[in-house]
């Protein structure tokens, strides 16, 4: 192929560019808080049109618009924790997917690529930097539709790189490469397969009775401008009808805002009185000051005779939300967003040991990473509670993706999730990622279910990521293999 072949006229890259954002932004209303799943797969139309047949540059131009387009909408959120964060986040994010579309090659080798350089990129954002950030992912929306129980085999990843072979395959029909499609779709058939086969958890014959407690409030209420007493003096209200005798009573996230360790403030001492008012273990969210500059965040358990049988510290931090990364940069930049303590970062098993059981614990943030539900499940948890606080966002993006995420870490685990959420949205989600008693947003409210305690791993719970981004990598490097060879092939 000539540099003359290579050339791209004016029109044409206005054309490109329209099709790289449109099929961005068509993956993006594939996600919540839209959740049209379907357009994902006419995203992926749009992308593979884009790149098809480009040169290395385009290819990457065309891939950062594409992130842009997926990017710049669904990760709006971070505004409310720094608009810099944001703009760097999103400039960041769209180029690792403009080098994921230039690693594609620019010929039949890109049927092959496009999927295993997708999941690259989207491990490679949720691992770096600063810990990852696994938000805006294809799987987050695809929990919605009928490929949602491929999580169960491997995880958002295997969930994400089918979802661009169905797109593919849809291409590949308008362009008549009929093979093609019928490859990509009788690939998409076994994988279905094999994960309709799949374990899935087993129950062990025994359930309990939960209750999820929302203290309600205006959506967008900020812990710099509220007095944490009111916060916590409305869950405390809610409890009131939660019914004696409920197995677990779960709290959100950092709704118990102390100074010093919760046992030893008057908090801690209505939080025991109430457990043992409502005979449950009661489950909350605590901050405790750690001197000046550090705090931790915590789930702490009260047993049913008010004493604290056990606690799990955050392990998984917010970067820009718990800690701040290169702080003394940032700070002249956005000084007043910006959290003045970091977390301390946990250690312990993702657990709590309780009389009811051993319940598995991701707070909050950890919910979006499957590794932390692994974690849990890997060290014995029969169910996963996941107690968060998205009060301080406006709009309801990231309480949308984290119900969406809570759906994926049940069916990857096969353990109900319980979520509990100052201002919404708390309730309860089966181990196939159905959403039960869900709440909404600003109310108060308190919604009880019976839990089944599950055992047994999933094929994702014992292998994790790994696997799928070895495939992704080898799909990537086969397909350049492939490309190179027919190009040293005599005419």
């Amino acid at each position: 192929m000539t540099r003359r072949h290579l050339a791209v006229p004016r029109g044409a890259a206005v054309g490109g560019a329209a099709v790289s954002l449109g099929g961005g932004a068509l993956l993006a209303l594939s996600l919540p808080p839209w959740g049209f799943w379907p357009l994902a797969f006419a995203g992926i139309v749009l992308v593979e049109r884009a790149i098809a047949d480009q040169p290395v540059g385009t290819r990457f131009s065309r891939g950062a618009l594409v992130g842009f387009g997926l990017i710049g909408p669904t990760m709006s959120w971070l505004k409310d924790l720094t608009l810099p964060g944001y703009l760097v986040a999103v400039v960041l994010y769209s180029a690792i997917t403009g080098l994921a579309l230039a690693a594609c090659p620019p010929g039949a080798g890109r049927w092959l690529a496009l999927p295993g350089a997708w999941v690259v990129q989207e491990a490679l954002r949720g691992a770096w930097p600063f810990g990852g950030v696994p938000l805006s992912t294809l799987a987050v929306g695809q929990v919605g539709g009928p490929l949602a129980p491929l999580a169960r085999l491997g995880g958002t990843l295997l969930l994400g790189a089918v979802t661009v072979v169905v797109g593919l395959a849809f291409a590949a029909l308008l362009r008549r490469r009929w093979w093609t499609a019928v490859a990509g779709l009788g690939a998409v058939a076994l994988v279905v397969a094999l994960a309709g086969v799949a374990p899935s958890g087993e129950p062990i014959g025994r359930s309990l009775t939960m209750a999820v407690v929302q203290g309600g409030g205006p959506q967008g209420t900020r812990a710099i401008d509220t007095d944490p007493r009111v916060v916590f003096e409305r869950h405390l209200r809610a409890s009131a009808d939660v019914p004696p005798g409920v197995d677990l009573t779960l709290w959100p996230e950092d709704v118990v805002d102390v100074e010093r360790t919760v046992t030893d403030t008057k908090e801690g001492r209505e939080l025991a009185a109430l457990a043992r008012r409502l005979r449950t273990t009661l489950v909350v969210g605590v901050v405790e000051d750690a001197g000046k500059t550090r705090f931790r965040n915590a789930s702490v358990a009260f047993g049913p005779d008010g004493r604290v049988v056990d606690r799990y510290d955050k392990v998984q931090r917010v970067p820009f939300g718990e800690w701040v990364p290169f702080r003394s940069l940032i700070e002249g930049v956005a000084p007043a967003s910006l959290p003045e303590r970091d977390a301390i970062a946990g250690r312990d098993p993702a657990t709590l040991t309780t009389t009811v059981g051993e319940m598995g614990v991701v707070i909050s943030w950890e919910v979006f990473f499957g590794r932390r539900a692994r974690a849990a499940v890997g060290n014995g948890a029969d169910v996963l509670l996941n107690p968060t606080n998205g009060s301080s966002f406006t709009g309801t993006f990231v309480q949308s993706q984290q119900v969406a995420s809570s759906r994926l870490r049940a069916i990857e685990t096969g353990r109900w999730v319980v979520q509990a959420a100052p201002t919404g949205f708390s309730g309860f989600i089966t181990p196939d990622g159905r959403v039960l008693e869900r709440t909404g947003v600003g109310q108060r409210a308190v919604r009880v279910h019976a839990v089944g305690l599950r055992r047994g791993l999933t094929l994702y719970s014992r292998a994790g990521d790994l696997p799928v981004v070895a495939a992704g990598g080898l799909a990537l490097m086969a397909a350049w293999a492939l490309t190179l060879r027919r190009r040293r092939s005599p005419a």
